[in-house]
């Protein structure tokens, strides 16, 4: 039994909510945002300010996709509410980063710039040393940032590269001299 599958959500102010084929609609302030649902495993009802969710038939594959679709709904409530942003670092000397709009070009020490193109919602900024994803969408914004982060992982040695703000790198000692 989904401890999280079986709360009922609320809907917050100011959101439409639709449910229609097996696709669950979100529209709100900061955008609109739809995921499809597995509806022979799960039945979606839309009640009185709330959204439950239930089992359409009791099969493992359907218990382990219940609580997992109650935190994705959960999840665009917040995003349309509040939004999602990932911070990144770059350290290392003569490391930069430029944004334009939703592309961001990297200067990582390779032979050429590295330009990634963001998706539609997602949203970057940069200043100084730091980059900031932002957006409507969790998936989105978190593959994003991992993509930033993707193209020059933070070595062990110096910690040169790009992370997380406040992720720990495991730091190795180098060679010794006898």
């Amino acid at each position: 039994m989904s401890r999280l599958g079986k709360l009922p959500i609320e809907i917050p102010q100011g959101i439409n909510v639709t449910y229609e084929d097996g696709v669950f609609s979100v529209k709100g302030a900061k955008g609109a945002l739809a995921r499809r649902i597995r509806d022979k495993e799960i039945s979606v009802k839309l009640g009185d300010g709330i959204v439950t969710l239930a089992l359409a038939r009791e099969t493992d594959e359907a218990r382990a996709l219940w609580g997992t679709y109650a935190a994705h709904i959960r999840n665009m409530f917040a995003g349309l509410t509040e939004g999602f942003e990932k911070q990144l670092e770059i350290e290392g000397v003569g490391y930069r980063a430029e944004a334009q709009g939703n592309e961001i070009t990297l200067h990582v020490g390779f032979s050429h710039p590295v330009k990634l193109q963001a998706q539609e919602g997602v949203e970057v900024s940069v200043e100084k040393n730091l980059i900031t994803v932002r957006g409507a969408d969790k998936d989105a914004v978190g593959q994003f940032a991992a993509n930033i982060r993707a193209v020059k992982k933070p070595e062990p040695y110096k910690g040169k590269g790009i992370h997380y703000v406040g992720e720990y790198i495991i730091r190795k000692q180098g060679k010794k001299a006898l």
